[in-house]
């Protein structure tokens, strides 16, 4: 890897994170979204987190360091990549799928209590795996995430810039800290249980001279705070998240 500064970003506030904690609010089993999880938008809050992204941002990229950011494919993390960096850079974002979100599969749209309920043996094969390595039907596990983000960061090697941002979700910010900082299984699952990464944060680690990465800022959010902007978590998986 040539860069010597990762800034990861979770996006901001999607719809789809309001629709969710509406539905768990409510006790439902499914999660009302009224398109595919690629397509959902930011919601209002999350335009206006990515807008105090962008001013956040400004003064960490200086320092004469050449500059790329990368984005998830999905519409929330390009829509807060756009917001963040205005119109005008927007179009050098480059788009990678491998920072895109853990697919579900079938339990895609379901609450804890929809998965309980609909996938009853699924959901005691997830309490026996532990969330890391539990891959339901048709979708992925932590641990499959973490391969693809290895091979993306592999790829930076050949990229000129000094310093990449990434804009994707939260598994995508800590699944990054997991592989930099040659974490445990234990040791990334504690960290979203105890502090879950926060929609419009920022996550930086630098790279020290002797080698290995270091973290310089986790889920930094006082440029919401200073603004008055509203503070969001979202995190998803509460009934086995330290599993």
């Amino acid at each position: 890897m040539s860069v010597t500064e990762l800034l990861v970003i979770r996006h901001g506030e999607s719809a789809g994170n309001a629709a969710a904690s509406e539905a768990n609010a409510a006790g439902a089993e499914v999660i009302v979204v009224d398109r595919r999880d690629a397509d959902v938008s930011l919601s209002p809050v999350g335009v206006q987190q990515a807008r105090a992204l962008g001013l956040a941002l400004r003064p960490l990229m200086t320092g004469g360091l050449r500059t790329t950011v990368w984005s998830s494919p999905y519409v929330r993390a390009r829509e807060t990549a756009a917001y963040a960096l205005g119109q005008e850079l927007a179009g050098a974002v480059v788009v990678d799928e491998r920072l895109r979100d853990r697919e579900l599969g079938v339990l895609d749209l379901l609450t804890a209590r929809g998965v309980q309920n609909r996938f009853p043996l699924e959901a005691e094969r997830r309490r026996w795996l532990g969330k890391f390595y539990h891959r339901p039907p048709g979708g992925e596990s932590w641990a499959d995430v973490a391969l693809r983000l290895r091979m993306f960061l592999a790829d930076l090697g050949g990229d000129p810039a000094d310093r990449a941002v990434l804009v994707g979700h939260d598994a995508v910010v800590l699944l990054v800290r997991y592989i930099c900082e040659r974490m445990s299984e234990q040791d990334v699952l504690g960290i979203q249980a105890d502090d879950p990464v926060r929609n419009g944060s920022i996550t930086r680690l630098n790279l020290k001279p002797e080698g290995g990465w270091v973290l310089t800022d986790y889920n930094d959010v006082r440029h919401l705070r200073e603004q008055g902007i509203k503070i969001t978590e979202h995190q998803g998986e509460v009934d086995d998240r330290r599993r």
